[in-house]
């Protein structure tokens, strides 16, 4: 199977994941979807299962808030496709996790590495952060930027990529 990157980016409810689901059910093959996000309080409970049930059941899904490079690794060649969602939870849980940028940087590039040799196609959704004020915290200007370069490195490494916003695709490469 050959190996296709997508990248779709775009603002908070932008209509990024519904766009991406659709993409991916037009991709012949077995669907897994990775998902990043954890349920850590009761409102992300009901986000994670709106997406679930509106998934339905024509996707296995993996629940992995920091490993997705060895997981993708894990899937290569067992399905068609895999859907990331989303890539900035993916870097706030790895950022929790270490202050050195260097690290969240390495574990980006791990990252790319393991979508370029995916067999199947991969459609990696994250969130444009950098489009507001610059924000008052360090904390918060850190995540813009790691995001920044993250998302930077993934959009070069697709074939294609899309920014959402209202709902509406714009094909950017």
């Amino acid at each position: 199977m050959p190996n296709k990157v997508t990248f779709i980016t775009g603002g908070a409810r932008s209509g990024k994941s519904a766009f991406a689901e659709k993409l991916a059910l037009e991709i012949a093959g077995k669907r897994a979807y990775l998902a990043t996000a954890q349920a850590l309080d009761a409102e992300m409970v009901a986000r994670i299962e709106h997406h679930r049930q509106r998934r339905g059941t024509a996707w296995d899904t993996y629940e992995e808030p920091l490993a997705i490079a060895e997981l993708l690794k894990k899937l290569s060649g067992r399905y068609g496709v895999v859907l990331l969602d989303c890539l900035t939870l993916w870097l706030s849980n790895v950022m929790a996790r270490s202050d050195e940028d260097s690290i969240v940087m390495a574990r980006g590039d791990e990252l790319v590495s393991a979508i370029r040799v995916f067999s199947g196609s991969c459609i990696i959704v994250s969130n444009e952060v950098g489009l507001g004020i610059v924000p008052d915290n360090s904390l918060a200007r850190r995540f813009r930027d790691l995001a920044g370069f993250v998302n930077q490195r993934v959009a070069q490494a697709a074939d294609e990529a899309y920014l959402l916003t209202s709902g509406i695709p714009l094909k950017i490469k």
